[in-house]
Formats: C-alpha cells, sequence, structure tokens
C-alpha cells in the first residue's frame, strides 16, 4: 500500500512539474513579462515579475489542492461576522467584488497573451520560407486543429474531466 502510494506521489509531482514546465515554456517563448516589463517601464524589475507569476502559480496550485483554507465564506456565515441581519448580503457584495477585480486581471492577462502568441504566429510563414515547407503548409495547420478537435472530443465524451 505505501509503495502504491509513493508511486502515485512520484507520478503526480511529475505530471505537476511537466505541467508547470510547458505553460511557463509558453510564457518564456512569447516573451510575456518582458513586455510587460518594458510596457509599465520597469525592465529593471522583469526579475521581480518573472517571480511574481512563479509566486501567484505555486499559490494557485496551492489553494486548489488545500480547498479547505480558502472557505472563508462559510466561516463568515456560519459564525454571522457582519451580523445576523446583513452577513449574507454584506458577503455577497464582497465575493462579487472580488470576482470583478479577479476577472478584470485574468482577462488582461489572457488578452496579452492572445496578443503575444498572434505575434509569433506571423513567424510561421518565415520559417516555412527558411526550411523550404513550400506546399502543404495548410494541410499541416488543418491537421493540428482536427487533432486538437479530436482529442477534445474524446476528452469531454469519455468524461475524462
Amino acid at each position: 500500500m505505501f509503495l502504491k502510494q509513493l508511486f502515485l506521489a512520484v507520478i503526480g509531482v511529475s505530471g505537476g512539474l511537466i505541467v508547470s514546465a510547458g505553460v511557463f515554456t509558453v510564457l518564456i517563448s512569447v516573451g510575456l513579462i518582458p513586455r510587460f516589463a518594458g510596457k509599465m517601464h520597469v525592465a529593471k524589475k522583469v526579475f521581480v515579475l518573472e517571480e511574481a507569476v512563479i509566486l501567484g502559480t505555486l499559490a494557485g496550485s496551492f489553494l486548489s489542492i488545500y480547498s479547505k483554507w480558502v472557505e472563508i465564506g462559510y466561516y463568515v456565515r456560519l459564525h454571522e461576522i457582519f451580523g445576523a441581519e446583513a452577513t449574507e448580503g454584506v458577503w455577497n457584495l464582497i465575493g462579487t467584488l472580488i470576482q470583478i477585480v479577479f476577472g478584470l486581471f485574468a482577462g488582461i492577462f489572457v488578452g496579452c497573451l492572445a496578443l503575444a502568441i498572434a505575434e509569433m504566429l506571423n513567424t510561421i510563414p518565415v520559417f516555412a520560407r527558411r526550411i523550404g515547407f513550400r506546399h502543404g503548409l495548410g494541410v499541416a495547420i488543418l491537421a493540428v486543429a482536427f487533432g486538437k478537435l479530436l482529442g477534445s472530443l474524446i476528452y469531454f465524451t469519455q468524461h475524462m474531466f
């Protein structure tokens, strides 16, 4: 039993490291953090921005695994911190404000990431010309798109989530 748990722990940690390495590779390859530093005119502190991204990723991972630590709403409602009458309304207002702020920052991040990836797509035709890949580029891109579609269909129809 102990060996099974140890094996599962090694597989889980290995999978997490691989996924996080992939995410950070995408962020590095599109140059998102240096672009943010340039736009904010804090290029000397680019390492602080990179550490903030890593810290945010680690904090999000920790809080998603140990979700009992973030059940603030349960504690507030149980102890009626704002009074018996007002607790529900005040907590709903605070929760809505938190969601608005999080949604704003998440939207900014996803928008910047999408724009950075779109700029990287301009390199595909240049790369194709340099390696002499003249015919079939559309077919290759279409094959990748169909592969993603097929993978998504299998994922969601087989309830793998």
